[in-house]
């Protein structure tokens, strides 16, 4: 309703309350006509508002009369400050709060391409779908959608009964002079339009665009696995982007809580994240992520509470299959996460075994510093490089939690994949070891306070795998995660990888293709099937995984190299080399090329790019150099890396009974003797 108009609104008290700010007025108006055409009661002001007590109840009478609030939302209304829309629109965010959750009430509509960051619109607007209406052009499809909220609403809601599809008086005359034929006729198409909008109920319209009903009719074919589902980053509501790192990580902890159900497949957390800050709808996001419904929700955080929106979508048939809001203190976080998770099981038909919230707590904390320091430190292992300035802030920021809550495992299990990561890509000399022997020590710590914790024994298996070079006890470890967590795509990341080195290669084959079901748009997913078909000797299927990883982060340099050498092995060595060449690093592609640029008689250029990486990472790469001197036919030089290699427990040995790269080397008593010593399982 806006603030200008020429006369007294005739409309009697309806279903629907459109407010809009008078320069919407136009828009408005065709919203309206299209609502009533359909025999839908709407109040719409089409007055001067004059103001006064007495005009100020009877806003406030048909607010709390109406069934349906539709506030047109557009840059008028987000650049006016002050208006009686807003008056309007405050009523009915308070109402909100006396209407169940499970019960439509606002029905935002956008006439332009306002994002929601900048409408200025209340909470509970933003909770809900907003519909894109461009200049007031009501297509039949949101027609059918309000008929349907009204209908299945309007009896508990208006103070008179509703029939769906019935409308005033005159419309009713109308329509009983029509043909029965022509009536079925109409109440078909009501039916498939309002399926149209059912695809797409509530919740961030700015990303679920609502479908058409021709859009619906193609994805008849869809079938994902029963049970599935994806969690998508629920929407930071507190007004302070700093804030951004609490409701990202709530939603990868609730995420994880999920993937504690074993009757659940839970989409990874890169494929979900994926879709943050893009426009895409429920149906898209579905068929990419290949899952049957959708979580998304909202975090709104105070100083010393969380409030927690969550809503459950059936991505299959558009339908709202539960939602719900927390009021929570900080310190009930874990609790909460056993609630929501608990919930979608249910929504889901999934059957629960035993006590759920002892595998969703575990290793978590109950201290609200203690939880925020541990969200922060995972805000800064997604963003960091793996260089010396970016890992010690990771490690001090997982201390500060464990300073917090010495009995936090979780925090204990992010600090030891901290320590492992500067020991591989940073330190140098004694301080491998060192980190090794710290990152140890915290795995196992984790495992003593929390020895359920699949986390905490994939840290301690990543440990004996690239630093201890302990490969007996890195399986048992990889095991034991495996079997706490089946469907944990980091879990089947790692052990896919090792099992595959270790010689397993269907073992390895079959977990990184669970892996990319779980995590199909993360690269690391694809990368990861890439290394274990490759160790196969599987190179056409090794370079398709690596240029997929390509294709979903153009400039991540390491596939391109991966693919070189996946050519190389095919034998096409002009091909190898265009894809050595069109990234370049400091590690990856000079490995790459060296070998290639050897193969392809360029001597001068293979020498030239294994000094750049002797020049930059000295002996720790003596396994870097065992390869490509065993590639070139320096089978003495080679034997001399790999005994520099073994001195320094250089983390690359793990790749030695399957690399290959050291095919040349098979043969020769010292390469057997060294394959001996590192124990490999048969």
């Amino acid at each position: 309703m806006g603030e200008e108009s020429a006369k007294p609104a005739s409309t009697p008290t309806g279903a629907v309350f459109l407010s809009y700010a008078s320069q919407d007025a136009q828009a408005a108006q065709r919203i309206c006509e299209a609502l009533r055409s359909a025999g839908i009661e709407v109040w719409f002001d089409q007055s001067e508002l004059r103001g006064g007590d007495a005009w100020d109840q009877k806003i406030r009478r048909e607010l709390h009369d109406c069934a349906l609030f539709i506030p047109v939302i557009s840059a008028h209304t987000a650049q006016r400050h002050e208006g009686y829309f807003r008056l309007e629109w405050n009523l009915a965010d308070q109402r909100t709060y006396m209407i169940a959750r499970n019960r439509a009430f606002i029905v935002p509509v956008c006439v332009d391409a306002t994002p929601e960051s900048s409408a200025d619109a209340p909470e509970s607007f933003q909770r809900v779908q907003w519909t894109r209406l461009p200049g007031g052009e009501t297509p039949p499809a949101f027609v059918a959608r309000v008929q349907h909220l009204l209908s299945g609403e309007a009896s508990t809601t208006v103070g008179t009964p509703a029939v769906p599809g019935a409308g005033p008086p005159r419309e009713q005359a109308a329509t009983s002079r029509q043909s029965k034929s022509m009536l079925l006729g109409i109440v078909a198409v009501v039916v498939l339009a309002a399926l149209a909008y059912l695809f797409a109920d509530k919740f961030w319209i700015s990303r679920h665009a609502a479908p058409t009903v021709a859009a619906l009719t193609a994805p008849a074919a869809f079938a994902p696995p029963p049970h599935s589902i994806a969690v998508l980053p629920f929407v930071n509501m507190s007004g302070d982007k700093e804030q951004e790192y609490f409701s990202d990580g709530l939603t990868e902890e609730l995420l994880n809580s999920l993937s504690q159900i074993n009757d659940l497949k839970v989409a990874a957390r890169t494929s979900a994240f994926s879709f943050k800050g893009t426009n895409n709808d429920i149906d898209t996001i579905a068929h990419k992520l290949n899952v049957s419904a959708v979580l998304e929700g909202s975090v709104r955080r105070s100083e010393h509470t969380v409030r927690v929106t969550a809503q459950l979508i059936n991505a299959v048939t558009g339908f709202h299959l539960w939602s719900k809001t927390y009021d929570r203190d900080l310190g009930d976080v874990l609790k909460l996460q056993t609630e929501i998770a608990t919930a979608v099981a249910e929504a889901l038909s999934v059957s629960l075994l035993g006590d759920i919230s002892q595998k969703i707590e575990l290793g978590g904390t109950r201290n609200p510093a203690a939880f925020d320091a541990y969200l922060r430190a995972m805000k800064a292992s997604r963003s960091r490089r793996d260089d010396a300035k970016d890992i010690p802030p990771l490690i001090a920021a997982y201390t500060e939690a464990i300073r917090l809550d010495p009995n936090f495992a979780l925090a204990f299990v992010g600090r030891s994949y901290a320590f492992t990561g500067y020991a591989v890509a940073v330190a140098t000399g004694a301080a491998i070891r060192e980190n090794y022997e710290k990152a140890e020590s915290d795995a196992r710590r984790a495992i003593a306070l929390a020895p359920e914790l699949p986390q905490a024994h994939l840290a301690l298996a990543s440990v004996f795998e690239s630093g201890t070079l302990d490969f007996a006890q890195a399986h048992a470890e990889y095991e034991r995660a495996i079997a706490l967590a089946p469907g944990n795509a980091n879990v089947l990341a790692f052990s896919s990888t090792f099992v595959a080195y270790m010689g397993d290669f269907e073992a390895g084959i079959a977990a990184a293709r669970r892996g990319v079901l779980l995590d199909p748009l993360s690269r690391n997913s694809h990368l990861v099937l890439g290394y274990v078909l490759y160790a196969a000797r599987r190179y056409s299927e090794a370079a398709a995984a690596y240029a997929e990883a390509i294709s979903l982060f153009r400039d991540y340099t390491e596939p391109y190299a991966d693919r070189g050498l996946a050519l190389y092995g095919l034998g096409d060595f002009e091909g190898a080399r265009a894809s050595c060449e069109t990234k370049r690093d400091d590690l990856y592609s000079p490995l790459c090329l060296a070998v290639v640029y050897h193969k392809l008689r360029r001597h001068t250029d293979a020498e030239a790019e294994l000094a750049k990486i002797k020049a930059r990472m000295g002996d720790s790469a003596a396994y870097q150099y065992t390869a490509i001197y065993a590639q070139w036919g320096d089978r003495a030089k080679a034997l001399e890396w790999l005994d520099t290699a073994l001195r320094l427990r250089d983390s690359g040995l793990e790749l030695l009974k399957t690399d290959p790269l050291m095919d040349p080397l098979r043969q020769e008593p010292r390469f057997q003797a060294v394959m001996r010593e590192l124990k490999f399982p048969q």
